[in-house]
């Protein structure tokens, strides 16, 4: 079912998955091991068939097949690459299925890429530092619209809640668009985010009829009200924080998810942090005075 592409087809795939050019040749070395371990490949075919079960699905989260040990470190951390690129095939057919324009579709899959060079910021190679994300992508829970992202989800009994409590019909687990802020995605600037929430409405509407979405809704660090008190008002941030009612805030501390976000990785001395621009700042030094930084959840009708 699942099955690697030829070799010769190998860099073109990865190219079209905005692959950073640097892992290219490693990958497809690395690719044939799939060929002379007969295990291995059919590790990969399993992965990939039980990442497409039930494609489509909202909600789903496949687990998959525990990698055995003694792969080495590079297979290990590139597995779930190549388990992505067998199940390409499929996720495009769902695509086609739905009739999702071909720019869209590319641009969202080509999210694989940049997790790739977010884990290259980290840790100073290829891999990905959060596998089981990009099983959105590939699943066709989750398209990059314009600056934003929108995944197909449902509501939560605490945001339902703060929504019934604004005198709106909800109940948790009505569907709902949950909206994630990519890295390397330019600036998150109020006509960038006006933008793609117009597109995520026509969007779903053509594309997923049977779904109705009235709401969409965010789970972020970015939506933490305390960073009103460090940015000013004309900040992206805090104009980005006005598209949303905040529902809650989350019960226990996520220093990590500013720090990783900002500074590229979650485990950096707070000491040590630079201080170079204002959202730099505004981070530090609200952790510098002993302060936390929460997951704010929020959300908006669309």
């Amino acid at each position: 079912m699942a099955r690697m592409p030829l070799l010769d087809d190998l860099p073109e795939t990865l190219l079209d998955l905005a692959v950073p050019h640097e892992d290219i040749n490693e990958l497809t070395a690395l690719a044939a091991r799939f060929t002379a371990d007969r295990e291995l490949g059919e590790l990969l075919e399993r992965s990939a068939r039980l990442l497409v079960h039930d494609l489509g699905a909202v909600g789903m989260r496949p687990e998959l097949p525990p990698l055995p040990e003694g792969l080495g470190a590079d297979m290990e951390r590139w597995f779930p690459v190549y388990v992505a690129v067998a199940a390409l095939p499929y996720t495009r057919a769902y695509h086609r299925e739905r009739g999702i324009p071909e720019d869209i579709a590319r641009r969202t899959l080509a999210d694989l890429g940049r997790h790739i060079a977010l884990h290259h910021r980290r840790r100073g190679r290829g891999g990905l530092v959060v596998p089981g994300w990009l099983r959105l992508h590939f699943r066709g829970e989750l398209y990059q619209l314009g600056r934003l992202q929108f995944q197909r989800s449902r509501l939560g009994e605490r945001t339902s809640l703060a929504m019934r409590e604004a005198g709106l019909r909800a109940q948790p687990g009505d569907p709902c668009l949950q909206l994630h802020i990519p890295d390397y995605r330019g600036p998150l600037t109020p006509e960038a985010c006006a933008d793609s929430i117009g597109r995520a409405r026509t969007f779903f509407a053509r594309h997923f009829p049977e779904e109705p979405y009235r709401v969409a809704s965010c789970h972020s660090w970015l939506l933490d009200e305390q960073l009103r008190d460090h940015l000013p008002e004309s900040s992206n941030i805090v104009r980005f924080q006005g598209l949303f009612h905040i529902a809650h805030r989350g019960d226990e501390p996520a220093d990590g998810e500013p720090v990783g976000f900002v500074f590229g990785d979650p485990e950096l001395p707070v000491a040590r942090l630079p201080q170079h621009t204002g959202l730099q700042r505004a981070v530090t030094r609200h952790l510098l005075d002993g302060g936390h930084w929460y997951v704010g959840h929020g959300w908006f009708e669309l």
